[in-house]
């Protein structure tokens, strides 16, 4: 009980410590472009962390963990290819066009090229998305709390989620509360300057803390001679695509299986087969070379939660230098979470007793049950550090967009409102869509209740994937062509990709048969559904 409640302080000291820097770097916000932007004169390596604070949310810092720990491998990271190659892209054709109309959000661009119609339907679909995405991100750090909760309601003894499944959604809407109104403080009253510099102090302690993770994790299984000899996909080649690439994958996928378990001759995939094994499949090289581009485009390049940072850089140029260095930065923190994930898988084969009931919970359920009293302080503030820093950042780009996007021509405009006024609806909107995300999170604790082995990177990433598609088509209208173009016809580009990726998209689990209970109309009977990653 004593080490439960020192690691207890270490996590309040760590909240204390961060909000003070919050609150300290980001006072006299005065105006907007204060507010959203830090008045254009933060350093390209503060962007650079913020980018990977915002990026490596917790979703990552338990999910990415539950990936290698589901296939024994690296597969996941291999994503990272497709990341380098996307965010090329974008700084060497999205980030110039910014600068040089010195929009406040990126949506301003669509404004200055086709009309405030393709813009308000863009912003629009963002709020909606980021609101979604990061609602059930928000959610993912409660896991670790409710699982100290039931460590504290158990004396300090270990307790193995399987043995003790929380039925109850109530631990989980109190550490929602407590994560929220700890983030939003600080983000309400410090604007972006609170959130970026407070995120370079996160993502330090989020890879530090993983790599101590590694650590301890090799010292409790007998090295890395254990580790192969528990995950032996790790020994070979194929080990690391995993999916869709080594042998057993393959046969799986082959009509021919069912032909072998009758004892019949097997026949090679035809095209169609190796078509649907290759979309259905999450990772893969394929993937990472052709989807995951096209994932990164948009997410740096039409979304305003990771396109704001960039914003705030003084030149186009470092904000370049920001975006790519985060993108070469993404190898290590991918490979580092996913490792630990199959570490995991070797920790638990010799210690079955202690597995929890979750995929999603094998990295809480380790950090809270095995770890060392102090470094569990530590790993636990880790976890915080990056569902903090994520959620702050989407809670600012909200904030701006909903106040640059519609609140300035709607309302300040038209009424003659000040920059006060202004300021004053932004730190509103900020603590409007806290209570929105708040809403999500305790939806998605429901989800997880009904379905407790969902996973968490599918998700997150993929309610994000059904609405930039359609969003990053508008803006590489924008930027690879010349002409006006038509606000209409962007219009209807744009509900026509979202009825496509409705129909052909998949999530995990209880999500879909929510949506389709909710949606009857839309539940297709389609051959397969279409991986997030695609």
């Amino acid at each position: 009980m004593g080490g439960l409640v020192l690691d207890v302080g270490i996590i309040l000291a760590y909240f204390a410590v961060i909000s003070f820097i919050g609150l300290k770097m980001g006072k006299r916000e005065e105006t907007l472009k204060d507010f959203a932007l830090g008045g254009r004169q933060i350093p390209w390596w503060a962007v650079m962390a913020s980018i990977i604070a915002a990026e490596t949310s917790a979703a990552t810092f338990l999910g990415a963990p539950t990936e290698g720990f589901k296939r024994q491998s690296l597969a996941y990271a291999i994503l990272v290819i497709g990341v380098i190659v996307g965010r090329y892209v974008v700084a060497h054709w999205f980030i110039k066009p910014y600068f040089r109309y010195k929009v406040y959000t990126v949506y301003d661009f669509l404004a200055v090229r086709f009309g405030d119609r393709t813009k308000n339907a863009v912003s629009g679909l963002f709020l909606l998305m980021r609101t979604l995405a990061s609602g059930m991100r928000l959610f993912i750090p409660t896991i670790v709390m409710v699982l100290a909760w039931q460590v504290l309601q158990n004396g300090g003894n270990p307790v193995v989620v399987s043995d003790k499944p929380v039925n109850d959604i109530g631990p989980y809407l109190v550490a929602i509360l407590l994560v929220t109104v700890a983030t939003a403080f600080y983000t309400t009253k410090g604007g972006i300057k609170a959130v970026i510099w407070t995120d370079v102090i996160q993502a330090s302690l989020m890879f530090g803390s993983a790599l101590l993770a590694i650590g301890i994790l090799l010292a409790n299984i007998g090295g890395f001679p254990a580790l192969v000899a528990a995950a032996p996909k790790m020994g070979s080649a194929s080990g690391y695509f995993a999916t869709g690439f080594d042998a057993g994958a393959i046969r799986d996928w082959q009509v021919g299986a069912k032909l072998i378990q009758a004892g019949q001759p097997a026949r090679d995939m035809n095209l169609g087969e190796w078509v649907r094994m290759l979309l259905t499949n999450d990772y893969t090289l394929v993937t990472a070379l052709i989807a995951t581009p096209f994932m990164n485009m948009a997410a740096f390049g039409t979304d305003q939660d990771m396109c704001q940072r960039l914003l705030t850089a003084e030149t186009a140029a470092k904000a370049r230098r920001s975006l790519m260095t985060a993108a070469f930065m993404d190898v290590p923190i991918a490979t580092v979470f996913t490792f630990i994930g199959v570490l995991l898988f070797a920790f638990y084969s010799q210690h079955p007793e202690l597995k929890p009931q979750s995929d999603a919970d094998v990295f809480a359920n380790y950090i809270l049950n095995v770890m060392p009293v102090g470094v569990r302080g530590l790993l636990m503030a880790g976890v915080f550090a990056t569902s903090m820093g994520s959620f702050s950042a989407a809670l600012n780009a909200l904030a701006t967009s909903a106040t640059n996007d519609f609140f300035v021509p709607f309302v300040a405009r038209p009424r003659g409102l000040g920059e006060k006024a202004i300021v004053a609806a932004a730190r509103g909107f900020t603590v409007l869509f806290a209570v929105l995300m708040m809403v999500v999170a305790a939806w998605f604790a429901h989800i997880k209740l009904v379905d407790p082995k969902i996973g968490i990177i599918p998700v997150v990433l993929g309610i994000a994937g059904f609405i930039l598609g359609p969003m990053l088509g508008v803006f590489m209208l924008g930027i690879f062509t010349r002409n006006r173009g038509s606000d209409t016809g962007n219009l209807v580009a744009v509900v026509v990709g979202l009825v496509a990726t409705v129909v052909l998209g998949d999530l995990p689990g209880s999500i879909n048969k929510e949506w389709s209970m909710l949606n009857p109309t839309l539940a297709f009977h389609l051959p397969y559904k279409v991986s997030f990653t695609w």
